[in-house]
């Protein structure tokens, strides 16, 4: 949350806000309760036969750090499709991202369809 928080000024964050109409403290807020999540299926993944070499793969392959150098691309549709992606290999199964995006809308008090909208994208720069 500090990297995304200090890059670019905290523009990540910033256009994330910006996208789905909340401020600064709410999508602060979603990040971190979605990034321990995030974290803990890489974690998983990585715990796997062939699981780190794989995330290593996917880390160094996939380009990622693009949207924290340019988080306009954050608004491309296909951020929505690799962070699907993304978070298919990461919790497994859309029901995960469902109860995730939840359990996120519980204590933030923002609503479940907004954080599903955000769930790939946070994904995306998680990686």
């Amino acid at each position: 949350l500090e990297i995304l928080s200090q890059t670019n000024g905290g523009q990540p964050l910033q256009t994330l806000a910006n996208q789905f109409g909340l401020d600064a403290r709410q999508s602060q807020a979603i990040v971190s309760q979605l990034l321990p999540a995030l974290s803990q299926g890489l974690q998983r993944n990585a715990a796997q036969p062939g699981g780190l070499e794989s995330l290593l793969g996917a880390l160094s392959s996939g380009q990622h750090s693009r949207y924290l150098d340019n988080p306009a691309a954050l608004t491309e549709p296909a951020t929505v499709t690799d962070g699907n992606g993304i978070l298919g290999h990461i919790l497994g199964s859309k029901d995960s991202s469902r109860a995730l995006a939840s359990q996120v809308s519980s204590a933030t008090g923002i609503s479940e369809s907004v954080i599903k909208q955000m769930l790939p994208l946070v994904a995306s720069l998680a990686m």
